[in-house]
Parts: structure tokens; sequence; C-alpha cells
């Protein structure tokens, strides 16, 4: 065979394999181009291989380079449409859906409130609704917000460094007061009467501080509502609708309410306040008539205003509406106790 024909006959050999590789619209129609032109036993690739032993003898060089041109050329040609194929299927597999439209969705994980504070949230629209503004106030004090104020005396039981979180000594304002973490939310009151001239109508809530054992009903943190009334011709006939319309709030149905005899240093008559409740009485807090010395200590004059004061655990009332028998759940962190509110 004349060296030019052979040459010939390779270039049309790549021009066809080019096109045939260029033309398949898929791997089936791919692999039967290249077992055309190059498979392994009838291949136009390989036929053309053997006719190069009928050229001259002086030419062979020549046919041999330019067959293995050939022959990388359509390798070149075929691994470029396999990339091509590949492509295409990658764009069509990500241009189609990734979920099916026709399924439910999935359901987000939406947070909670924790139910100490839902209660609090919940107290203070009641409590709202019956005329009582929020106050707030620190949660480290003095003594005499913690305890001078209301009436507690120096020598009183309840001030012992037992009963109480006292702060070190390095820990002490300006004026050298000693300082503790808040027993009682009734501060606030105290913040409030020195800054407000009568009437008041307030309420207090926040967390307070006493060192008991944590117990099923008791723990060394736990929170307080606290609410405070002073005007003119305000009488026990007054504090006790007002815990009535508020247990009949919170609790729903036909709460009545009950005074025992009691005694704290700030209010005086002082009363324990319980509420009748699914059959039984229920203690609610303590509660009572200010007492005229904590009016005197905030600039009052107890012969021209009077007033009353009441004090409830928020974990309790959170722990009889819901049915709830140990305090320490509350701080546990688990999750599926909380998901419960």
């Amino acid at each position: 065979m004349a060296l030019p024909d052979f040459l010939k006959q390779l270039d049309d050999l790549v021009a066809d394999a080019v096109q045939a590789f260029d033309s398949a619209s898929d791997s089936e129609s791919l692999e039967a181009a290249r077992i055309e032109f190059l498979g392994a036993k009838k291949g136009r690739l390989k036929a053309a291989q053997k006719q190069m032993g009928g050229v001259d003898k002086s030419d062979r060089p020549v046919a041999g380079k330019r067959f293995n041109e050939t022959k990388k050329q359509i390798d070149v040609a075929f691994k470029a449409a396999g990339e091509r194929l590949a492509g295409g299927t990658q764009a069509v597999a990500k241009a189609e859906p990734q979920f099916d439209p026709t399924l439910p969705g999935t359901s987000l994980r939406i947070g909670r409130l924790h139910p100490i504070t839902q209660t609090i949230e919940e107290l203070k629209d009641i409590m709202g609704r019956l005329g009582f503004s929020v106050a707030d106030g620190p949660e480290i004090e003095d003594e005499w917000h913690n305890f001078e104020a209301l009436n507690i005396p120096r020598e009183h039981p309840a001030r012992d460094p037992l009963d109480n979180f006292y702060l070190t000594t390095a820990q002490r304002t300006a004026d050298d007061k000693t300082l503790l973490l808040r027993s009682q939310t009734s501060t606030v009151q105290i913040r409030v009467m020195e800054n407000t001239p009568p009437p008041v109508r307030i309420i207090s809530l926040g967390r307070v501080y006493r060192p008991d054992t944590a117990d099923a009903t008791h723990y060394p943190m736990f929170h307080q509502i606290e609410g405070l009334l002073i005007d003119t011709h305000v009488t026990m006939a007054d504090l006790k609708s007002v815990l009535r319309l508020f247990a009949v709030s919170y609790l729903g149905g036909d709460v009545h309410i009950r005074f025992r005899p009691s005694f704290f240093p700030f209010t005086e008559p002082s009363v324990e306040a319980d509420y009748h409740w699914d059959d039984q009485w229920i203690e609610f807090g303590g509660a009572g008539m200010v007492d005229p010395n904590v009016l005197r200590a905030v600039g009052y004059d107890p012969e021209a205003v009077v007033g009353f004061a009441f004090g409830l655990g928020i974990e309790r009332l959170c722990m009889r509406r819901h049915g709830i028998t140990d305090i320490r759940e509350f701080y546990k962190n688990d999750v599926r106790f909380l998901h419960q509110f």
C-alpha cells in the first residue's frame, strides 16, 4: 500500500471516530462507538494497524509515527466524550429535586419557655389586670433594704449568717455596707416606696436565696412574687379580695381563701393565707397589713396612709398547677421534663 493512501485512511479514521464520539448521546451509544473504533479484535484502528504491514519498508517509520498519533487522537476524543456524558448526568441529577414534595415536611424542633418563666409571665398578666404594675430590683442587697427597713432588727434570728448568703467582706459598698443575696423580694417594695409617693400598687417577681438543704419542697434559690398596695382606707378585706381574685384567675374554678393568724416583722397584723382547691386546704403564702415602722422607714406617714403586702412562692404555684411533686425538677435541665410545658 502506498504511503499517501495509508495516511489518508488514518485521517479519515480520526474524523469518523471524532464524529461518532461527539454524536453519542448516552453511555450505550458511546460504548458502541468505542467498540467500532477501538475494539481489540474487530475495531477499525486494529484493522488499520494490520494494513500498515503493506506499506513499503522504507515508509514504515513515517506510517508508524502517524498511526501512533492517530491512536492518541482517537483516545482523547473518546475520553472527552465520556467526560461530556458524565458531566451531563451530574447536571441532570443536580437539576432533579432532592426530596419528594408529596411527603410531609419535617417538623422543626421549637424551643419553649421554662415553666417558671411561663408562670411568671402569667402572674404578671393576672396582677396587671388587677391594677398592679411590675417593679424590679437588684438581687445583691444591703442589710438596710433586706432587713432594717423591713422592721427586722440586728438581733433578729432571720439575720443569722447561717440563714443568709452574705458576701465576703471584700465585697462591700463604697460606704462600707455589708452585702448579701436578697432573701426576699420585699426589698423591691422598700426601694419603690423610697422613691415613690403614695399611692403605690406594685408587684415584684424574681429570684431569692436562702441556704436551705435541697429536697422535694426546698431549694437554695427559688422565685417569689410579692404584692404591695399603699393608699388610704386599705383594709384586710381588700387584701383577701385581691388574693381570692388572684387564685381564681390562676387556678380557675371557685377558690376560697382563709386567713390564719401569724407573725412577720414587716406586717401587723400578719396572716398565713390558705386556699381551698381540689377539696383540700393548701398553704398559699404570707400576707398582712404593712407595719407602721416600715412606712416610717421609707418616709411615709402611717397616720395618713395604710396598705397591705403579700408574698407567694412561684415554684409552689407552678407545682400545684401542673401536679409536680419535686421542686428540684425545675433545675435539672432535663429536656424530657421541660418539654411537657
